[in-house]
């Protein structure tokens, strides 16, 4: 049986086009991740980004790896059906957090989400893993875009600097060029949605959004959990988030003490 809030249709079409819409995910938390983000806007982290060039209009702002400090993060994710919904969706028997992640384009933000995935950026291999990916205000065309299928394409997509566009790694030649999937052709997944719904996608998943031109907010709330097969792998360099000391090795469970399980069947 799975969650109430989805059906067996969600987890098949999770696994074969590596993205869901979940409606309603934190119907129930919006009040409190607004003020989570509030609070981190507020009080930022050491991960905090300004996304913007000189001269671009707007504000882009981002954060991560906030949850152990922000209380109404914690409180989230501890009791909220995310977890739960996140182990059917993955085919998992236990959820371990990875990371949050705030990310906020105010009115008149033309600048785009860069298309990519985030797996080449983590310290994390394995299948069974998801992102949630949730406003806390009504988004219509600055939602989150995704392309069906591409957490399963054979080489992933090279990592950049989302402000520099520099490459990520020095190795490019592991990773294939950032394609552009409006000019290919690609089937890209984006939905018109309502504060608490969420989209659910893989972090191989080559994804992006266009930039904030309305005159109201998008503040957005990401959740990044992992599954059964998750395992540390070594990247040619930082990753990002980098977690400092980590102690991992290749092949390892991420450590619990970090990453502590939130669902277990």
């Amino acid at each position: 049986m799975t969650h109430p809030l989805i059906t067996q249709n969600h987890v098949e079409a999770f696994q074969k086009d590596g993205v869901v819409l979940v409606k309603g995910l934190f119907k129930d938390h919006v009040e409190t991740i607004r003020r989570g983000i509030q609070r981190n806007m507020t009080e930022s982290g050491q991960y905090a980004a300004e996304n913007l060039k000189e001269g671009e209009g707007g504000r882009f702002f981002d954060d991560y790896c906030n949850w152990t400090r922000i209380s109404e993060f914690e409180d989230v994710i501890r009791t909220s059906p995310a977890a739960a919904v996140a182990a059917d969706l993955m085919c998992s028997d236990r959820v371990q957090v990875f990371h949050d992640h705030v990310l906020v384009k105010e009115p008149g933000t033309s600048k785009p989400t860069p298309w990519h995935q985030d797996g080449p950026y983590y310290f994390v291999d394995g299948m069974q893993n998801v992102s949630f990916w949730s406003p806390v205000d009504p988004v219509k065309g600055a939602s989150l875009r995704c392309v069906a299928g591409s957490h399963r394409w054979e080489k992933p997509v090279l990592p950049t600097r989302w402000l520099s566009e520099e490459n990520f790694f020095a190795d490019s030649d592991a990773y294939m060029p950032v394609p552009d999937p409006d000019a290919e052709g690609m089937e890209i997944r984006e939905w018109e949605m309502e504060p608490g719904d969420a989209v659910a996608f893989h972090y191989g998943t080559l994804h992006g959004a266009r930039g904030n031109t309305t005159k109201s907010r998008r503040r957005a709330f990401s959740l990044r959990l992992v599954g059964d097969d998750a395992r540390y792998v070594e990247r040619p360099g930082p990753t990002s988030p980098p977690f400092p000391g980590h102690g991992m090795k290749t092949g390892d469970h991420l450590r619990e003490d970090w990453f502590p399980t939130v669902f277990e069947r």
